[in-house]
């Protein structure tokens, strides 16, 4: 259910944003230039937020957390992983995610 919620929002921004798909360690993820901003893990989507935002971002939303896609307790600090049950916001993370990126080029 929830890899068709990461599979709109990235034809959504296709459409309107000219992202593609692919992969990033070995994940789906969501690019801009080449460049990953969400991906999808473990039935949760992550975004690429920067670490200010993130550590805002953590209280928001119980439960999420700093993504370490590796499992080695190794989490990255721009990188925020957002549970299911708020699913209703990944659009808008995912947007902001993506202008996030575009102002780093």
């Amino acid at each position: 259910m929830s890899i068709a919620v990461y599979k709109t929002i990235g034809e959504e921004l296709g459409e309107s944003q000219g992202t593609t798909t692919g992969q990033m360690f070995g994940k789906a993820c969501l690019k801009f230039n080449n460049k990953a901003f969400a991906a999808f893990y473990q039935e949760e989507m992550v975004f690429k937020l920067g670490h200010e935002e993130v550590m805002l971002l953590l209280e928001k939303y119980p439960g999420s957390q700093k993504w370490d896609p590796s499992g080695k307790k190794r989490p990255m600090k721009d990188w925020l992983q957002v549970p299911l049950e708020f699913k209703e916001d990944w659009s808008q993370l995912a947007s902001q995610a993506l202008e996030h990126l575009k102002s780093s080029l």
